[in-house]
């Protein structure tokens, strides 16, 4: 999470610690005789103990177990053979006895065979039936990851901050630009089509959180660690589209980004790009870390979430507090406002997520709901009636507005979820993890894909926040995290809902 007024990795890490990167070891099977017995108190997971491995450890006894069965088949079938020989030698030694020619050579070599053979396919046929179902679960995980390169696939990647990247926005007006805030205390927007950054915000004196555009205007909300909001006006001019690169050429770009040099960027950065240095509004009201910020609908007021447990109101043209809105008992998190009425959802690490109603003017009523037993990372609208909550305790809830006592469907995950969005037209969720995945998900819980990531594909630290853009019939998802950049994915929805 941001710090206050703070800009650098180590200020990020004190909050969230990146895992580090381990080594892979092969799975070591050690073969023992059926025949002895285990010391006592030794388990599996005593014996895989020193063994590196990505494999969850009740997987990994499965593997074991299974192994165990097969090497304990194979020895009864060896000390059957060995019988078998004992008694075809006994046998060739009263028939040499009482003189009589034994035709064919060596009568041993077809019993053996045969016997072999009997054993052997009952053994086949006994491993098809037993372990039939666990390769199944096995072969169907990996269809899942491939097929998710052919749906999702990289368009773009957006590369120029110093420091890690918090959130970002798609704008709501002409020319439709990309809008990143970060830990460096800049704002970029950049070209979606070039990927070249096109300007600079300046204006904050701490770690830039969050940042939202106006819905009719050129203007753009950002909150900050230096307990601030600022609204700020821009003016850009889109490059002419760049042919594509020859994928074709050689390119050395296996390096991981999180093994380079904090101070080392990549690409042209934002240099030499024009910068914006003063706000047109500047809202001061908070008494710590401002965490996120959004435009309510119509654009004419803003709500702020602070780590002083407060959201804030505020009237755009006089930059006046309205109310401000207390009640939650810890640091919030994160607010977004409703797409066309006048709601407010804040969450907070309190493990509560608040429903805030300004459609009465005269009546201000607000909600508890208390579904995660973990920090609530963020909770945002959708275009209909629902609420999407993700959690640090590793799962997401989707609740409807009408009857929001229990969620409607409970998504879990193996890894922290972050700052979720949903996509106005398919109603899909995208989920960041502090793992360094991304996974798509509908309304109904049930998992569509995961975006690919790899050494020279995906992110290489948390992925922070994730965006859709829909505009021109096109279904893009935005993703940025702490390895300093943000990435564009061209999401194959009809592909996608076939695949369901």
């Amino acid at each position: 999470m941001p710090v206050e007024g703070g800009s650098s990795s180590g200020s990020a890490s004190a909050a969230r610690h990146p895992k580090q990167k381990r080594k892979a070891h092969s799975l070591s099977i050690r073969r023992t005789n059926s025949t002895e017995e285990r010391p006592p108190g030794i388990l599996r997971g005593d014996m895989l103990e020193g063994q590196d491995s990505k494999l969850p450890l009740a997987l990994r006894n499965n593997l074991l177990d299974l192994f165990g069965q097969i090497e304990r088949e194979f020895e009864n079938l060896y000390i059957e053979n060995l019988e078998l020989r004992r008694e075809i030698d006994s046998l060739n030694e009263r028939l040499t006895g009482d003189g009589q020619a034994i035709e064919g050579g060596d009568p041993s070599k077809g019993a053996l065979k045969a016997k072999a053979s009997h054993s052997t396919s009952q053994l086949s046929q006994k491993l098809k039936t037993t372990y039939k179902a666990s390769t199944s679960k096995i072969v169907s995980s990996f269809k899942a990851t491939t097929g998710s390169r052919a749906l999702c696939q990289l368009l773009k990647e957006y590369i120029g901050h110093r420091d890690g990247i918090w959130d970002l926005s798609i704008t709501r007006t002409q020319p439709v630009v990309l809008g990143t805030a970060s830990a460096d205390h800049s704002a970029l927007l950049w070209s979606i089509e070039t990927g070249k950054c096109l300007l600079r915000y300046a204006g904050h004196a701490g770690s830039v959180n969050s940042i939202k555009f106006h819905p009719t205007e050129q203007m753009a909300l950002t909150a900050s660690g230096d307990q601030t909001v600022h609204i700020w006006r821009y003016m850009v001019q889109l490059p002419a589209p760049q042919p594509p690169p020859d994928v074709s050429a050689p390119c050395d770009d296996d390096q991981d980004s999180s093994d380079r040099e904090e101070g080392e960027v990549d690409g042209d950065g934002p240099s030499e790009v024009p910068t914006v240095r003063v706000a047109t509004a500047t809202l001061k009201s908070h008494q710590g870390v401002v965490i996120a910020a959004d435009w309510l609908v119509g654009g004419r007021q803003v709500v702020t979430a602070s780590w002083d447990r407060a959201a804030n109101l505020y009237e755009v043209e006089t930059s006046e507090l309205v109310h401000t809105l207390t009640g939650h008992d810890q640091e919030l998190t994160h607010c977004c406002t409703h797409p066309t009425q006048r709601l407010v959802v804040t969450s907070s690490r309190d493990t509560t997520f608040r429903l805030w109603d300004f459609r009465d003017p005269s009546i201000h009523s607000v909600n508890v709901f208390q579904g995660h037993t973990d920090t609530v990372t963020s909770a945002v609208f959708t275009v209909g009636d629902n609420v999407v909550s993700g959690s640090d305790d590793r799962t997401v809830k989707v609740w409807d507005l009408k009857n929001m006592r229990s969620p409607i469907a409970t998504i879990r995950t193996d890894s922290a979820v972050n700052r979720i969005s949903v996509s106005a037209n398919q109603r899909i969720i995208a989920l960041p993890h502090d793992n360094r995945q991304v996974r798509l998900f509908d309304m109904s819980g049930v998992r569509l894909a995961r975006l690919p990531r790899s050494n020279r594909m995906g992110h290489r630290r948390m992925v922070c926040c994730t965006a859709w853009n829909e505009e021109n019939q096109a279904c893009n998802l935005f993703t940025c995290g702490f390895d300093r950049q943000a990435i564009g994915w061209n999401i194959n929805i009809p592909a996608l809902l076939q695949e369901k």
